[in-house]
């Protein structure tokens, strides 16, 4: 089935229903997600970040 015939059942569906479609794209698909961003959370949650206020304000290594 092509995409267009996918969008015209989903625009058939009552609303709740579209939501649970919705929340189950969002939670199983994530190729919409930009590369960058899941680099960015990768070094988040591997503790590879540093405070804003601290890169802004204090010297880097080896700089003084």
């Amino acid at each position: 089935m092509g995409a267009t015939k996918w969008i015209e059942q989903f625009k058939a569906l009552p609303a709740t229903e579209r939501a649970q479609v919705a929340k189950f794209v969002v939670e199983h698909d994530d190729s919409w997600v930009p590369e960058s961003f899941r680099e960015a959370m990768a070094d988040l949650e591997a503790g590879r970040v540093v405070d804003l206020d601290r890169a802004l304000n204090e010297p880097y290594p080896g700089e003084r």
